[in-house]
């Protein structure tokens, strides 16, 4: 009887162990799965002044970008991205925030010793993801405040190795130097400043290093990393290795060195089986510098570049890897803006958005093909302080009045020595079709007036909210911008 009995609960035991075990590797898995699924790791690899037609996966002839184009090619590229805003400060400011610059304050490009910058009231994503437990990375440029209030470990980062504004603003600039009378250009680890940089032919590879060294450290928990390379922005820069590699000069060698960069990331996240549960998006702050001539890139067929809110100043490459989430070859036709990164990457981390009002609007719809619709009906274009220059409305693109640079078709040397602009006006709004004439060859005002009166229309409401300086508009919704007495 007691051997029976004895059987008994040995049976019974082993299936409770049986049940323990299978419980809780069914809860492990499963756990893991979810937090795996929920807490992707998140690359944003910005560069500075690229042209839309400067990756060969946008149709660039004379410039291999290979580990570029694998991320397109196994993701989403967007063909009608824009940068929020068509130069350096404003369009950082947008994609940290997911607002529009005018809301947050933030106009132009930061010159060295500023009292502005980001408010550090204003929440970032990587404050948004230190909440869910991200350790977060910025290399390279950085350009939303030099005052140590603005740094960016008070905006979210827990390390930081770079510049604090673009790469032109020191005593070499061939032409700018002397004029604004810079002083030397530094390199920052955190708040410390470590070296005087003298030549940076070195800075595309060092900024990827720490990339990767940052990678291996929190291989083991979520991360979000913004890489923000100061090229291919004036002067330009590479490595003695990528020097003569590409069929489009220095300015082609510098994105193929970026375009290694990309691929060095890639591999290190194979190594350590990362790279179906990492984000990497891919993109520029505004388009190309033509005054520059072959030191700047492309637009494409798109008009104008970089200081003007023509497409050529906004429309830039736009790309999106995420192997858990994305179906390659994934192309987007719709128009997204920087505004919207934020709240797609909280979408994709399920992370609250800030308390304060955003302007962006998640992508995800759009990048698992749930929708081929953007989320946004209007789409606002400012420049200078404030400006409103033109809106975008479904395919229209109606440009206000106001005065813009042009070359007027005139080429810059190659020499990396910038020719002159013209100041040219609107008078009268202009009326363009994107969908028929992406150019912007047609002005269409004459005959679509009622197209014109109902953009008009969209533009005085949105200047009652965000501003307009040409109209004397402060806008009831525009929160202050960081102020410091610290360079006073």
């Amino acid at each position: 009887m007691k051997i029976v009995f004895h059987l008994f609960i040995h049976r019974v035991m082993k299936k409770i162990i049986f049940f323990l075990f299978f419980y809780t590797s069914f809860i492990f898995f499963f756990g893991c799965s979810e937090k795996i699924k929920s807490q992707p790791n998140v690359i944003f690899i910005l560069t500075d002044d690229q042209g839309y037609q400067d990756l060969s996966c946008y149709n660039a002839s004379n410039i291999y970008t290979p580990n570029i184009d694998f991320l397109a090619n196994n993701g989403a590229r967007f063909t009608s991205y824009y940068a929020s805003n068509p130069v350096c400060s404003a369009s950082r400011a947008s994609i940290l925030t997911g607002c529009y610059a005018e809301r947050i304050g933030v106009f132009n490009a930061y010159m060295p010793n500023s009292k502005y910058g980001l408010n550090p009231k204003e929440t970032t994503i990587a404050e948004l993801l230190k909440k869910k437990k991200y350790t977060t990375g910025i290399f390279g440029k950085w350009h939303l405040g030099d005052a140590p209030e603005f740094l960016p470990r008070q905006h979210g980062f827990d390390e930081f190795y770079g510049i604090l504004y673009s790469n032109d603003m020191w005593p070499k600039h061939p032409q700018q130097g002397s004029i604004f009378n810079f002083s030397d250009i530094y390199l920052y680890e955190n708040e410390n400043r470590i070296k005087t940089i003298n030549d940076q032919s070195y800075l595309t590879q060092q900024l990827t290093e720490k990339t990767i060294s940052f990678i291996e450290k929190n291989k083991e928990k979520p991360f979000f990393l913004l890489l923000a390379h100061p090229q291919p922005h004036v002067p330009l820069f590479v490595s003695p290795s990528f020097k003569g590699k590409s069929k489009r000069d220095l300015y082609g060698d510098v994105i193929q060195e970026i375009d290694d960069s990309v691929g060095q990331i890639i591999n290190t996240l194979k190594t350590y089986n990362l790279e179906n549960n990492t984000i990497i998006i891919f993109t520029s702050d505004n388009g190309p510098w033509l005054s520059y001539g072959g030191h700047s890139g492309s637009a494409g067929d798109f008009r104008e570049g970089k200081g003007t809110n023509w497409e050529g100043g906004h429309r830039v490459p736009g790309i999106v890897y995420y192997p858990n989430e994305i179906e390659s070859n994934t192309v987007i036709n719709a128009p997204a803006m920087g505004i919207d990164w934020l709240p797609t990457i909280a979408d994709f981390t399920n992370t609250p958005l800030p308390k304060n009002k955003i302007d962006g609007l998640s992508l995800v719809p759009l990048l698992k093909k749930q929708t081929t619709k953007s989320p946004h009906k209007n789409f606002f274009f400012y420049y200078r302080v404030n400006e409103l220059h033109a809106i975008r409305h479904n395919n229209w693109k109606l440009y206000l009045p106001h005065t813009y640079r042009s070359l007027n078709g005139r080429k810059g040397t190659n020499n990396g020595i910038p020719i002159k602009y013209d100041m040219n006006e609107i008078k009268f709004s202009e009326l363009y079709n994107l969908s028929n004439d992406p150019s912007e060859k047609n002005n269409l005002a004459t005959t679509n007036q009622d197209v014109v009166l109902k953009i008009e229309k969209i533009a005085d409401s949105i200047r009652y909210i965000l501003g307009d300086k040409l109209k004397g508009i402060k806008g009831k919704e525009v929160r202050p911008v960081g102020i410091s007495d610290f360079f006073n």
